[in-house]
């Protein structure tokens, strides 16, 4: 293949609160670039995963969910998607098929329409409802704006991610690839690793715990055998969370180090040793520091 021929182009996906674009990201990519769980607004910062398709190289751009923000990280979250959107060639809006025109992404296609930007339409999670529901879901979001393409796909089952995939392949505009062919992400393997077992605390603790708390990789030590030694610490914002984290004797800290291990020994392809402690770090959501490692505007 000549340069003449290559493609390159950063493509947002954006959209309400667990409509699956982690899950089309680290299908379309081909490893775990982002964390998924059931719960909303799992994503909380830009995550890039880079991928290689016939003559073009995309460097997808996964966003936290865009919802009615609340509280400063609810802000810095929404912002994040916004500016990822902003930043790229092509936005995306995927669309989970079962929530369907709702207050969130009403709101979405108000700002499309404002800031006039180039947007192709995904109906996410096809294999849930009838087709003629399909039908009418794009035509109603197709009459709210003017989008280039619609697909529907199940990014979970792979159902018509190919000809998605190869639409943005002839879309993106023509240039020099900017990564290495075998890169999937650009993000330090120390926010992957807390990534991982943010994923795990998202998936083990229900309610509010999860949302208020933040994991952070304090230490990396790599040894001559190809192991490397993690240490993390997962920050609450009360004594009682500590508690519900730590579980009876220790159980739930050792679940959640174990499920994480697991993880990262297969991501990383290595041995990994992982420590876990937990600590109460009060309104940490107010700390600009928490902000900073993961591009958050912390004013936003």
């Amino acid at each position: 293949m000549t340069k003449e021929n290559e493609r390159f182009g950063f493509v947002a996906v954006i959209g309400p609160p667990n409509a699956g674009k982690s899950t089309l990201i680290n299908q379309v990519v081909g490893g775990k670039v982002s964390i998924v769980t059931p719960k909303v607004q799992t994503t909380r910062a830009r995550v890039l995963g880079i991928m290689v398709h016939r003559h073009s190289q995309i460097a997808f751009i996964d966003t936290p969910g865009i919802f009615e923000p609340k509280k400063r990280l609810d802000r810095a979250m929404v912002d994040a998607a916004w500016t990822g959107s902003s930043d790229s060639d092509l936005a995306v809006l995927m669309i989970d098929v079962k929530a369907g025109v709702d207050r969130d992404a009403l709101r979405i296609l108000d700002r499309l329409s404002k800031v006039k930007k180039h947007a192709v339409l995904v109906l996410n999670k096809i294999d849930l409802v009838k087709s003629e529901e399909l039908l009418t879901l794009s035509s109603d979001f197709n009459e709210r704006f003017p989008f280039e393409k619609t697909f529907m796909i199940s990014a979970a089952k792979g159902l018509g991610v190919k000809d998605f995939l190869s639409f943005l392949a002839d879309t993106v505009p023509k240039g020099i690839w900017h990564f290495p062919e075998d890169q999937m992400s650009d993000m330090p393997v120390r926010l992957i690793a807390a990534e991982v077992t943010r994923e795990k605390l998202f998936l083990a603790l229900r309610q509010e715990v999860p949302y208020s708390a933040t994991v952070e990789t304090e230490d990396w030590e790599e040894f001559d055998d190809g192991s490397v030694k993690i240490c993390q610490t997962i920050y609450v914002e009360r004594d009682t969370q500590k508690a519900i984290v730590l579980g009876k004797g220790g159980a739930m800290v050792r679940r959640l180090s174990t499920e994480a291990r697991m993880d990262l020994t297969e991501m990383f392809d290595r041995n990994v040793h992982l420590f876990l402690f937990v600590k109460v770090r009060e309104k940490w959501m107010d700390d600009r520091e928490r902000y900073e490692p993961w591009g958050l505007n912390f004013n936003a």
